[in-house]
């Protein structure tokens, strides 16, 4: 009969062995549900760059754009109405477009597009922006009917004129610089794959 319990004896023993050694375990199974995977987990507002020249000139050309457009949208009539109609579709673009970048770069959505090159697309947006107020801006000067309206447009078109050019600038020079920077890498990946290739050659015994 003693033969018998001490194996009982024994398996409680153990049992609750085990029991207190998976207690105090920190490895303890969970039954708290997994979350999803948040695709939106990365956007935050990127402040550093609102401060910055991109985003400054941005913000203001966003601004100097939508108060141009107001004002040619005030003109009720106008005959000739081409340069109304020409500075009303420039400034509603640019306005749309540069708003559209400016939350991208604000929100740093363009790290989640890396294909992209980001640089050179707001490089072409602010020179195009820059020649076409320009040039509608000229055209409403030339052709308007001294309106307070047309007056206000033409003069907030030439001053986001400067603030795009400002902005093309700064943009050249810094897609400049990112172009020097990748064209090093290159030739430093070059370098080094030559001189590998050169200590292949000059050791056969290890191809």
């Amino acid at each position: 009969m003693r033969t018998t319990e001490e194996p009982e004896g024994f398996d409680g023993e153990a049992s609750n062995t085990s029991m207190i050694s998976g207690a105090s375990s920190p490895y303890q199974p969970t039954t708290e549900p997994v979350h999803a995977r948040n695709v939106l987990g990365g956007i935050r507002c990127d402040v550093e760059y609102l401060k910055s020249y991109f985003g400054i000139l941005k913000v203001v050309e966003v601004v100097l754009s939508l108060i141009g457009f107001i004002c040619i949208e005030t003109i009720m009539m106008c005959s000739p109405c081409g340069g109304v109609y020409f500075f009303e579709f420039v400034s509603c673009s640019a306005f749309v477009v540069t708003g559209v970048l400016l939350l991208i770069f604000s929100l740093n959505l363009h790290t989640k597009v890396p294909h992209v090159n980001w640089s050179l697309t707001d490089l072409v947006n602010t020179a195009a922006s820059t020649f076409f107020f320009f040039l509608s801006s000229f055209v409403l000067a030339c052709i308007n009917h001294n309106t307070g309206a047309e007056i206000a447009a033409v003069i907030f078109g030439f001053l986001v004129t400067g603030v795009y050019g400002v902005n093309t600038f700064l943009a050249v020079r810094r897609w400049r610089l990112g172009n020097g920077c990748q064209a090093a890498q290159t030739s430093e990946y070059m370098r080094a794959r030559t001189a590998s290739r050169g200590e292949m050659e000059a050791r056969p015994e290890l191809a």
